[in-house]
């Protein structure tokens, strides 16, 4: 399998620690890939509008960018642009007349064939690497840390992209055992963090984003671990406001998972660039379990 790699917007600024982290574990595991030189705006949400086709533009063209280099698959870090570049896929390769107007459409582009398959890291990890190859190659085992995963939206709806199953989604603790920490089950890892509500109804996402920081906390979880940019903000950066706001919640470290991979793989503390995590942490609860 020939694998491209789409960085989206947010990974290449806010996001350096997801991506950072991310590739150099990759790396590390042996798998070969390319990062596409030409991709665009993933369209940052995928529109629930039946008739809004013009939307599903950008995702398709980032698809012909794979399909260009002759890639069978491209793997995503963000679960929005998994989310969004997954349904466009779908949604072309079930509607033909859909994918007759787009590429009608982008006459200046190659016909897009709907050959491509969209990957989130994640599954790249499990379908492709194998969890017992990950395992064999973990040099500091995560031992006596406990994590709550979450999920978010993206990576679990609807049901034809999603990467794990909605209603008991294991993936990330499938991860976090085979890097040898200790999964922590919450009954919000899937709750939604309040999303883009940040910016228009502040409030009720701070409501949202407690929540789920509350469930882990009771659950026993020593740290948090997820893969959206956007459940970051809500729950890492936001996070001194959630817990001024609610006594009964107290700070706990916010992590990409992939910030676990590169401990776990022993890799050097500058590409897990812990100095980007909100609430500021320097990684100390990962590395006093991996030693």
């Amino acid at each position: 399998m020939k694998l491209a790699y789409y960085p989206g917007c947010t990974l290449k600024t806010k996001a350096r620690n997801l991506e950072e982290s991310a590739l150099a574990g990759l790396r590390e595991l042996g798998v070969e890939f390319i990062e596409l030189d030409q991709w665009n705006c993933c369209g940052a949400v995928y529109s629930l509008a039946t008739d809004d086709l013009i939307h599903q533009v950008a995702p398709l063209r980032n698809l012909i960018r794979v399909q260009q280099e002759e890639c069978d698959a491209v793997f995503t870090l963000c679960s929005q642009c998994y989310n969004t570049l997954a349904r466009a896929n779908v949604r072309v390769n079930e509607n033909a007349e859909d994918l007759k107007t787009l590429n009608t459409f982008m006459d200046e582009e190659p016909d897009y064939g709907g050959s491509v398959t969209v990957m989130h890291f994640l599954t790249l990890l499990r379908d492709v690497v194998g969890w017992d190859k990950l395992k064999s190659a973990v040099k500091k085992p995560l031992k006596g840390l406990k994590v709550a995963p979450t999920y978010g939206c993206s990576l679990i709806r609807p049901d034809p992209v999603a990467i794990t199953p909605n209603n008991t989604p294991v993936i990330m603790a499938e991860f976090l055992e085979a890097v040898g920490a200790e999964p922590v089950q919450s009954p919000d890892s899937n709750t939604c963090c309040g999303s883009f509500q940040a910016l228009g109804n502040p409030d009720a996402a701070l409501e949202t984003s407690g929540r789920i920081l509350r469930s882990a906390q009771k659950a026993g979880a020593q740290a948090l671990v997820l893969s959206c940019p956007m459940c970051d903000y809500n729950l890492g950066r936001r996070q001194p406001a959630i817990v001024e706001k609610y006594e009964e919640i107290n700070e706990m470290p916010v992590y990409y998972f992939t910030q676990l991979l590169a401990v776990a793989l022993g890799l050097e503390a500058d590409v897990c660039r812990f100095d980007l995590n909100s609430p500021e942490k320097d990684g100390n609860t990962l590395t006093a379990a991996a030693v």
